[in-house]
């Protein structure tokens, strides 16, 4: 059995309180032909419940009609989504895939950095479709997942410092990821992803070299930098892609927009059916909306 595979295994069925649990489970009536739940991000660890949950939602076929249409092309589909558990609102935002194109992204067999960087930091397998004769849809997650820390140790091994220790290379790693995605976070945040729990990536990193079977070959490394570069130079260009396809297909971006704007600025907004219809059309009105609001405040 591979060592890194052991160690994702271990790491995908670690307990998550009920609420998130409860949230998952509702995903799978929402998406009806889901094959597996994915939870991550920072609630992971701290489970802060007033903020929004994160969640991959894997599935069998991309939506019907026109969105499935763009998802097939630019995936996630991104979604936000409200339950109610135990008298407590629970909101989260959903990114959803095919199970096989979540495969062939992990693998790196895109040009993609997202899912592989993404599903190397620690997250949770809270469900998984149950099959006649096993739990196929478990498994094909678990190696999956395995492999996107694989191609993420290989990358960090090519960019990193030659023999450098496990440290060194995630810093390279994700100081280049972060550097060819369009991000939001301040420089330094891969010194935080590491910060909370250092010998986690040890093991990671690690597993990695033990299944490799030693250094890495000067032609290899030469190989993956090369392929490198091509991701540098498309990360921006898909996030922008992206982030295009969002602003018409986010389905509840009215609801999503409308709590982060009470949260932050403590100013309510009504999300009517029209807006909910066309959120686009109906930011700047809001917008304005906020702006009048906080004037009065101040």
């Amino acid at each position: 059995m591979s060592r890194l595979r052991d160690l994702v295994a271990a790491e995908l069925s670690v307990s998550t309180p009920a609420p998130i649990t409860a949230f998952a489970e509702h995903l799978t009536t929402v998406f009806r032909d889901a094959r597996a739940v994915l939870f991550y991000g920072s609630i992971l660890r701290t489970g802060d419940l007033s903020g929004v949950l994160d969640y991959y939602v894997l599935t069998e076929r991309p939506p019907a009609g026109w969105r499935g249409f763009f998802t097939r092309i630019l995936w996630p589909d991104v979604s936000y989504h409200e339950m109610t558990h135990q008298g407590e609102v629970l909101r989260a935002k959903v990114a959803s895939m095919t199970l096989e194109q979540f495969q062939r992204a992990a693998a790196g067999e895109t040009k993609d950095t997202t899912i592989w960087a993404r599903f190397v930091q620690p997250c949770a397998l809270i469900w998984a479709a149950q099959e006649e004769g096993g739990s196929r849809a478990r498994e094909t997650v678990v190696d999956a997942v395995t492999n996107a820390c694989r191609t993420a140790g290989r990358f960090a091994i090519a960019l990193g410092p030659q023999g450098g220790a496990p440290h060194a290379l995630w810093t390279a790693l994700f100081r280049e990821t972060y550097k060819a995605e369009l991000r939001v976070e301040k420089a330094g945040r891969e010194v935080s992803i590491l910060t909370f729990d250092p010998e986690r990536y040890d093991r990671v990193m690690q597993a990695v070299q033990a299944d490799e079977g030693g250094a890495m070959a000067p032609d290899e490394r030469a190989r993956l930098k090369k392929a490198w570069g091509v991701r540098r130079l498309l990360g921006k260009p898909l996030n922008v892609a992206r982030l295009i396809k969002a602003a018409f297909t986010f389905q509840g971006a009215s609801r999503y927009a409308a709590w982060k704007i009470e949260r932050h600025t403590g100013v309510a907004v009504e999300v009517t059916p029209w807006r909910e219809r066309h959120p686009i059309l109906s930011a700047p009105a809001v917008l304005l909306r906020v702006w009048k609001s906080r004037r009065k405040v101040s």
